[in-house]
C-alpha cells in the first residue's frame, strides 16, 4: 500500500449534498482503503449520514460550515460571497494548504473553476486552466480538453492544452508518448481558423513528448483515433453536451423498444449483461476534471448519484497517486521555452 491519499469533499455541493457524497465516499473507500477524507459541510448533516458508514467515519475528519454555493450562482458572485466560508472554498483551501491531495465537488462548475483558479493558481508557464473530460471510446478512453473553462483559445493556449492533456494521459492512461489531435471541421491541413492551423504547426514540429496525429473531426473522438483531443472550451463543451444528450437519447430508445412486448422484455432480460456496457456512455462516465497546478480539482455532475460521485473520487485518487501535477509542471518547465509561441499567440 502506498502513501495515504487525502481527498477533500465538498459535501454540500450538487443537488443532493451529503445524502450522495457520504455514501459515495464509502464506496470509494472500499476500492481504495488507503484514502482519508476531509468532509466539508454542515457537521450535523454529515454526522447523520456517517452513522451508516462506520468505516468511513473512522477515516474522515469533518470541517464544519453551513454555507453552500448555489448551483445557479454566478462565478463572480460565488467568489465574492462564498470565499473563506463556503464548503466549496474550504475544500479547495485544504488542497492549497497541503491538508488534502485533491478536492471533489458536484457543485456549481463556474464557481468551482473561479475559486480553484483564485485559490490554487495555475502551473507556472500555463496561461489558463482547462477543463478536461475522460471520454469513453470504442476500445478504451481518451482525454478531451478544453470542455468549458475558456470560450476561446489562441495558438499558445491550444498548445498548452496539448501539454496538459499529454501529462494527464501519461498519468491516468499509462501512455508514455500519447497521440494528440486538434478538433477541427475537417482533416485537411488548410481547414480551420488561423489559431488551430498555427497550433498544428507548433505541435507538429516542437520537441514535445507526444505523437502529433493531426486534425480530427467530431466523430473521430468516440472511435479513439487519438489519446488526447485538443479544442477550445466553446467547441468542447458543445461536443460534450451533445455526446451526453445522444447517450440519453439512445438509452430512451432502447428502454422503449424493450417495453413493447413480452418477447422484447424477455430479450432485454436475457441481454441485460451485455447492456451494462451502456453505462460507459452515461454523463457520469463523461465527468469533467481539471488540474490547476498547485492541486487537483475534480468536478462531478450536480445531479449524480452515489455511484457517479464515487467514480469522481476514484479519479481524484488516481490523479493524486500518479503525480499528474508534478509531471505537468516538469513538462511545461522543460518544453515551454522551446515552443516559440510568443509571437504566435
Amino acid at each position: 500500500m502506498g502513501t495515504p491519499v487525502t481527498i477533500a469533499l465538498d459535501a454540500m455541493g450538487g443537488d443532493h449534498g451529503p445524502g450522495v457524497v457520504i455514501p459515495a465516499a464509502a464506496l470509494a473507500l472500499v476500492r481504495h482503503p488507503d484514502m482519508h477524507f476531509i468532509l466539508v459541510g454542515d457537521e450535523a448533516e454529515i454526522a447523520a449520514e456517517l452513522k451508516e458508514h462506520a468505516d468511513l467515519a473512522a477515516k474522515s475528519d469533518i470541517l464544519h460550515t453551513d454555507v453552500a454555493i448555489a448551483m445557479d450562482a454566478k462565478p463572480s458572485q460565488a467568489l465574492r460571497r462564498g470565499r473563506w466560508k463556503s464548503s466549496m472554498w474550504l475544500a479547495i483551501q485544504a488542497v492549497r494548504d497541503g491538508q488534502a491531495d485533491a478536492v471533489v465537488s458536484a457543485g456549481n462548475t463556474g464557481a468551482l473553476m473561479a475559486m480553484s483558479k483564485f485559490c490554487l493558481k495555475t502551473v507556472k508557464g500555463i496561461d489558463r486552466p482547462a477543463i478536461a473530460a475522460i471520454w469513453p471510446t470504442v476500445d478504451a478512453e481518451c482525454i478531451v480538453l478544453d470542455v468549458g473553462a475558456n470560450v476561446g483559445a489562441d495558438t499558445r493556449q491550444l498548445v498548452e492544452f496539448g501539454l496538459m492533456g499529454a501529462a494527464m494521459a501519461r498519468a491516468l492512461l499509462g501512455m508514455e508518448k500519447p497521440s494528440i489531435g486538434l478538433l477541427n471541421i475537417g482533416v485537411e491541413e488548410v481547414k480551420g481558423v488561423e489559431q488551430i492551423r498555427e497550433a498544428a504547426a507548433v505541435l507538429r514540429s516542437a520537441p514535445l513528448p507526444i505523437r502529433y496525429h493531426g486534425f480530427i473531426e467530431g466523430d473521430d473522438i468516440g472511435h479513439g483515433i487519438v489519446d488526447v483531443v485538443v479544442t477550445d472550451g466553446y467547441t468542447g463543451n458543445i461536443a460534450l453536451k451533445t455526446a451526453e444528450g445522444t447517450a440519453k437519447q439512445i438509452a430512451e430508445y432502447l428502454r422503449a423498444a424493450m417495453r413493447q412486448s413480452f418477447l422484447s422484455r424477455l430479450g432485454a432480460l436475457l441481454a441485460q449483461g451485455a447492456f451494462r456496457a451502456k453505462r460507459r456512455w452515461t454523463p457520469d462516465s463523461l465527468m469533467a476534471e481539471f488540474s490547476l497546478g498547485n492541486g487537483i480539482v475534480v468536478k462531478s455532475h450536480g445531479g449524480t448519484d452515489a455511484t457517479g460521485f464515487a467514480s469522481a473520487v476514484d479519479l481524484a485518487y488516481e490523479m493524486a497517486s500518479s503525480g499528474v501535477v508534478k509531471r505537468l509542471g516538469d513538462d511545461v518547465a522543460y518544453y515551454h521555452d522551446k515552443l516559440e509561441l510568443d509571437g504566435a499567440a
